[in-house]
């Protein structure tokens, strides 16, 4: 049982281009190393951290984004981006805020059109990672709802009936605990928030998705004996969306080849992770219902 696959990357020739990518945003005092995924003279697949934007935010655009960050630097001649000979990057798609994993990149707006044109059609085949609260009635199971932004809240996306754009997340169980469950999260469609819309809607909020009715992960709920030291302040295992783009498989623009980017897990769903299966365990079973 292994979700921490390793990565595929493709060599340019120097071992310099697998090194992480550092940014910074000065006026927020935050840094970043971006780990590379996937490279080659077309392509540039990252793993992008929680807490980093793609793309600038609607409402504050002074909010650190990686795009931004990625062209800043491009334009400064920074280290990593010279030794690419980068002149220009476009993101092909979009990550939450909360959410991790793959982001494939374009070097060209050749490239960028026709993986534009595979990601319109449905083709490119997105893998997500999910720890959610709850225990699944069924190991495998699907999730075809319509989708449409809260007319209260137009960050929040809300099921409807009639209206709204139709969706199609598929899900598996990879692994079951007590009161939780890690699963494998197969969106047929790319909608806004779609995965954790679905999996809130048949009542398995994603861990820590607070907007969807999502908790965080307390080592103190699910460890007995658990006793806080003296004059310490407990940590969520998992203070955010437990979200994760594990893998993104694309027909590669030019060679026409099957790629297939992987991205491990991050340090805070992998701990969290191991303290299930320590403290809430359901058997380690995997495909199967609790007893």
């Amino acid at each position: 049982m292994d979700y921490i696959a390793g990565s595929w990357r493709h060599q340019l020739g120097s071992a310099d281009m697998n090194e992480a990518i550092k940014l910074s945003a000065p006026h927020t005092r935050e840094f970043w190393e971006i780990t590379v995924l996937y490279e080659d003279e077309s392509l540039l697949a990252l793993d992008k951290p929680s807490g980093l934007l793609t793309c600038p935010d609607r409402y504050d655009p002074n909010r650190p984004n990686l795009m931004r960050l990625l062209h800043e630097g491009i334009a400064l001649g920074k280290p990593w981006a010279v030794k690419r000979g980068l002149t220009y990057l476009a993101n092909v798609h979009r990550l939450d805020f909360e959410t991790s994993g793959v982001l494939l990149l374009a070097k060209e707006k050749t490239v960028l059109t026709a993986l534009t044109r595979q990601f319109e059609a449905g083709t490119p085949r997105k893998r997500y990672l999910a720890l959610v609260q709850g225990e699944p009635l069924e190991n495998v199971f699907d999730v075809r709802a319509r989708l449409a932004p809260d007319p209260a809240q137009p960050e929040r996306m809300l099921v409807v009936r009639k209206r709204g754009k139709e969706s199609h997340t598929e899900f598996r169980v990879l692994e079951r605990f007590s009161g939780y469950a890690l699963l494998e999260c197969l969106p047929r469609t790319g909608r806004t928030h779609q995965i954790r819309v679905h999996l809130a809607h048949v009542r398995l909020p994603v861990v820590g998705d607070k907007l969807y009715g999502g908790s965080e992960l307390w080592l103190s709920q699910i460890k007995p004996s658990y006793k806080l030291p003296k004059g310490a302040k407990e940590r969520p295992l998992v203070g955010r969306v437990a979200l994760h783009a594990h893998e993104l498989e694309i027909l590669h623009p030019v060679t026409r080849q099957t790629v297939t980017i992987q991205a491990p897990l991050p340090k805070d769903l992998r701990a969290s992770l191991q303290q299930l299966r320590r403290h809430a365990p359901c058997m380690g079973v995997l495909f199967a219902a609790c007893p």
